[in-house]
């Protein structure tokens, strides 16, 4: 499997060069078709075309790192009807928050919940079918993928609230690291990309990998000329939210595209925009119902990979000859 994971990882880097296309990460799996981050949506992601799978992470009581998109699960499982009574509020990154939160279960406790959509517009039919992953399972799933598949499938975790975590005893960058290592991509030619969007996370993690880093940000003050030499001294690239590349009007009019993919690449920096989403609700009217449209667009725009809640998609615009 090594051998494999070396052989491929090198195509995998350069993908959007080598194929002319952007990488396609599938956005907390297909999250678009299955409840987010569970190993059934990682799964169909990368059958239907994905490069990456998203697994978000937060920990448990007991300092293993599951993959949720927030460390509050009141909205993505069953926990309040299996644990009515362990509502609490606390405040996270100075926001009081009331609902269910991971580092108050211990992991026996978290498998024994099922995950649910969180979004009402979408599909229900998988709700309480599917278990909580961890992100060993994330990545041994992913390992296994790329063998089925035959082709490189990578992992592209995040650090929820990392200084939250650590801030309670529960750091997150040494977990993911030493999860890497055991599975042997803690390395610079494996398929793994780390984002955050506290760069004092990002900074701890350059002192212990060669993992390729992401800086994630909504914020265009931090992706100006200055703030982008800033990251390049500590990430590969970084992960802006899309509307920082191709502004929306508040009618949902597509506005004039920014310099922002140049300027980054300019940098030496890779652009891996978020998020793509076909759904009606989320689709701004510019695109007059064709989901599609948006995929060209930044494809044409020169990012190097983007996230998408329907990999389907995006695997349909992005790979077609």
């Amino acid at each position: 499997m090594v051998k494999f994971a070396t052989a491929v990882t090198v195509l995998l880097a350069s993908l959007a060069v080598e194929f002319g296309r952007p990488l396609i990460i599938g956005h907390r799996g297909a999250s678009g078709h299955r409840p987010e981050h569970t190993l059934e949506g990682y799964r169909l992601a990368a059958e239907m075309g994905a490069d990456f799978i998203e697994p978000d992470l937060v920990s448990t009581k007991d300092g293993v790192l599951i993959a949720r998109h927030e460390n509050e699960i009141g909205g993505t499982t069953d926990v309040e009807a299996k644990f009515p009574s362990r509502r609490t509020t606390k405040t996270v990154d100075g926001q009081a928050i009331t609902g269910w939160f991971t580092e108050d279960f211990t992991l026996a406790e978290i498998r024994t919940l099922r995950a649910k959509e969180r979004l009402p517009f979408r599909s229900h039919a998988y709700d309480g079918q599917f278990a909580i992953a961890t992100f060993d399972q994330v990545i041994e799933l992913a390992q296994q993928l790329g063998r089925e598949l035959n082709r490189p499938i990578g992992v592209y975790p995040e650090t929820k609230h990392p200084t939250y975590f650590r801030n309670i005893g529960l750091p997150l960058e040494e977990k993911l690291i030493a999860s890497l290592a055991k599975h042997e991509w803690n390395r610079k030619d494996a398929p793994v990309f780390i984002q955050s969007f506290e760069p004092g996370s990002l900074q701890l993690l350059r002192g212990k990998t060669t993992v390729r880093l992401i800086q994630l940000t909504s914020d265009a003050s931090m992706v100006d000329t200055a703030g982008l030499k800033k990251i390049a001294e500590y990430a590969d690239g970084i992960g802006p939210e899309k509307r920082l590349i191709v502004p929306i009007g508040a009618d949902g009019s597509i506005g004039t595209p920014t310099d922002l993919v140049q300027r980054a690449h300019a940098a030496g920096l890779l652009v891996h925009i978020w998020t793509i989403r076909v759904d009606k609700e989320f689709l701004p009217a510019g695109y007059h119902g064709r989901g599609e449209a948006e995929y060209e667009q930044f494809r044409d725009l020169g990012v190097d990979g983007l996230f998408t809640d329907f990999p389907d998609v995006a695997a349909r615009v992005l790979r077609a000859k």
